[in-house]
């Protein structure tokens, strides 16, 4: 017999939004509406796609919210703030005892949100943390580490963890930060990696892939996605630099955020001729972007162990391309390039040493590596982890006594 709560998932991304965080949370949301009612409080306006409406769908409701550029700190913070405040006033009134409401840290002021409607309501809550902040904010320079506001942070998430049932992570690293916090208990911390969103296999390079038609470089170096304050811009340019004599490796980069405007003004000032910028590639074209490069690189600055996991590794391995990490050696996703061996782990702001990282890289073994990439690819399947979903939130409906825990 299933619990007669329901389940409510609290997103300020969600389809129609294509981000990397709209589609898992729209897995998430349809895996579990298999098996229970869901609702989702969305931050996003437009029409669903047609694969995630109709009986057996979660019922999708938009919350009003003003998105903002991510360069534009106070008017998103603003906005965040806001969204925050609209989806708390909503869950009061949708929210019932024993209902389990989901939600993930981003923007990162709605789980605050989220858990005081929970605990205010008598419903049991869950974050999915993408992101631990204050840390990410320290991390990337923008708080120090004993300012007022970080200590504030702090403190209100000391609370907020305490509220909260359970916290879903999606790197082991992240336990030992997440337990510096007063409010946090082991048994609350539960480990569900992300997923790859393209089926696992090794994708050949070829001359005819659209996207390296144009360049004559028989090794591509490639940077997708979003470059944001966790990430280092300057490394991959400087990298790009030392390797300009070298017409047999070229820089290919298609993406989005700060750091992909700061390498496109790095770009305009120096005009590297190994370096080629490509518009935002599409959900279509993705499969294709990712098996034109030899190489990827993922860009961190240093501390990012335990704050921040890049959901674009996944995909990369399961076309089969290795990686150049850089980051430290104890995050989640390069204690997964050392486990199986896909790639390079480059110690942050040292861009001598990615550049040695993508020449031995241009002299190894792309084949053999190929085949570990997609078989560590397979290890992190979509329905080993909506399993466990439906698992945790299975267990937060019927079980009082954990959610008392918290």
């Amino acid at each position: 017999m299933q619990p007669s709560g329901k389940i409510v998932v609290a997103s300020q991304h969600y389809p129609p939004d294509t981000s990397t965080t709209a589609a898992i949370m729209a897995e998430i949301a349809c895996r579990l509406a298999a098996e229970h009612e869901v609702l989702v409080l969305s931050g996003w306006p437009g029409a669903l796609p047609a694969s995630q409406t109709g009986p057996g769908m979660p019922r999708v409701v938009a919350i009003k919210n003003r998105l903002a550029g991510k360069a534009a700190l106070v008017r998103r913070a603003m906005s965040e703030l806001m969204f925050a405040a609209r989806t708390f006033f909503a869950l009061t009134r949708q929210l019932r005892r024993g209902d389990v409401v989901l939600t993930v840290t981003a923007p990162f002021m709605l789980p605050y949100a989220v858990a005081a409607a929970a605990r205010l309501k008598g419903a049991r809550s869950a974050l999915i943390m993408h992101d631990l902040f204050p840390d990410v904010l320290v991390m990337a320079g923008l708080l120090k580490p004993g300012s007022f506001v970080t200590r504030m942070m702090r403190a209100a998430n000391g609370l907020m963890f305490r509220a909260l049932n359970a916290v879903i992570t999606i790197g082991r690293d992240a336990e030992r930060p997440l337990l510096s916090y007063s409010g946090m208990t082991r048994n609350k911390i539960r480990f569900i990696p992300n997923w790859a969103t393209l089926a696992p296999g090794a994708r050949p390079i070829t001359p005819e892939n659209p996207f390296r038609k144009t360049l004559s470089a028989g090794f591509v170096v490639g940077l997708s996605g979003n470059l944001g304050f966790t990430h280092d811009p300057e490394i991959v340019f400087e990298a790009a630099r030392l390797l300009k004599d070298q017409p047999e490796i070229h820089f290919l980069l298609s993406g989005w955020g700060i750091g992909f405007d700061r390498l496109k003004q790095l770009q305009a000032e120096t005009k590297l001729a190994n370096v080629t910028f490509v518009a935002r590639v599409e959900d279509a074209e993705l499969e294709a972007f990712l098996a034109a490069a030899n190489l990827w690189i993922i860009p961190y600055r240093k501390d990012v162990a335990g704050v921040s996991v890049p959901s674009r590794f996944y995909n990369l391995l399961a076309v089969g391309r290795p990686v150049a990490l850089v980051s430290e050696p104890e995050a989640e996703a390069a204690l997964t390039v050392v486990e199986n061996g896909l790639g390079w782990v480059v110690k942050p702001g040292r861009a001598d040493l990615l550049a040695d990282a993508i020449r031995m890289a241009s002299r190894s073994d792309a084949d053999a590596m190929a085949g570990r990439a997609v078989k560590a690819a397979a290890q992190f399947d979509r329905t080993v982890a909506m399993n466990a979903y439906a698992g945790l939130i299975g267990e937060l409906l019927r079980n009082p006594v954990l959610a008392e825990q918290g």
